[in-house]
């Protein structure tokens, strides 16, 4: 079957229309902004009060927009999940509880889905924060608090397709989200917590000692060692360097490729040379509690490939290397 013709259009037009609906959904957004007063202190009062969980309920496009305002919540600290109103009716309306707070969205506030089972909810004993274009609809009178989200005018040229109404709804819930997670003082580490599979979860989740080689994994040779046990050690080990230690463990010094390479500029007598002699004293080094960015960043601001990991009596405790933190997804 021959592929339909790509449709002619005028590209200046349309670049035009697209620059409307984008100064319509900004405008939008600016008049929300100045509008928001105490009913939006009282919403978060409700959800902070809360002791169960925020329940997101929507029809269609408000549906969508519930559902990403019921994720953003909680991933901040704000235990949320949506309901369809229309699985509600028919026994999802079990999953909300006296202690819950339900957000009701709707552009019109009379959506019948929600309408419907709001007498349920509030039967229930959960609290009612309603989101809506009409501050006078049915959702609007029967929420303990109202959220206005009306627009002037949609962005679709037909004034009809939900577009900067859906914008303003979207808006006004990371706004609330965002106002509970400070509230909250929900920090960097605990969204690490709801994130772990993202790369700022493993930035802020993994530690030196989650990753780092010990044990019998660990490349250590003595001071006394010569050159040639201290090449195999690290060979063995496969770090590209080894670490020097006395004999009650402590870290006196690193030997990597690089000083291999300097060893053998000289004249140095290779068979019979104490690693002591040829070593780099005082080598950076990196506590095994440190996140392992921490890591990253000394090697990065020294310029080297790996870091020893000593405790607080500088006894040798592990070892690491670029590939490493690679490996665990931190670079």
């Amino acid at each position: 079957m021959p592929s339909s013709p790509t449709p002619a259009f005028d590209s200046a037009a349309a670049l035009a229309l697209a620059r409307r609906v984008l100064h319509i959904e900004a405008q939008a957004l600016e008049t929300l902004r100045d509008r928001l007063d105490d009913s939006f202190i009282q919403a978060m009062q409700l959800i902070l009060a809360c002791r169960g969980r925020v329940v997101v309920s929507g029809m269609g496009k408000s549906g969508h927009v519930g559902n990403k305002i019921a994720a953003t919540l909680a991933s901040t600290g704000t235990p949320a999940f949506f309901v369809h109103p229309g699985e509600a009716s028919h026994g999802d309306l079990g999953m909300i509880t006296a202690d819950d707070v339900c957000i009701a969205l709707s552009n019109s506030g009379e959506s019948a889905e929600l309408t419907s089972i709001v007498p349920l909810i509030k039967r229930r004993g959960a609290r009612l924060i309603s989101m809506t274009g009409n501050p006078n609809s049915t959702l609007a009178r029967e929420a303990d608090v109202h959220l206005d989200a009306s627009v002037a005018q949609e962005a679709c040229p037909l004034n009809l397709a939900p577009t900067a109404s859906t914008t303003a709804a979207l808006a006004l819930g990371d706004a609330l989200a965002v106002a509970l997670l400070e509230a909250r003082g929900f920090g960097a580490d605990d969204f690490a917590r709801t994130h772990p599979g993202g790369s700022l979860g493993r930035k802020l989740l993994v530690h030196v000692h989650d990753i780092m080689h010990s044990g019998d994994a660990l490349p250590r040779v003595s001071a006394d060692a010569l050159l040639p046990a201290a090449l195999l050690e690290m060979t063995r080990k496969g770090l590209g360097m080894t670490a020097i230690q006395d004999q009650d463990g402590h870290l006196l010094g690193i030997f990597t490729d690089g000083d291999l390479r300097r060893v053998l500029e000289k004249a140095v007598d290779f068979h019979h040379t104490p690693i002591r002699e040829v070593m780099s004293p005082q080598p950076r080094s990196i506590g095994a509690d440190k996140l392992a960015v921490a890591a990253v960043e000394k090697m990065q601001r020294h310029n080297i490939n790996g870091l020893l990991v000593v405790d607080g009596d500088n006894k040798l405790v592990g070892a690491l290397n670029m590939l490493d933190l690679l490996r665990a997804g931190v670079v």
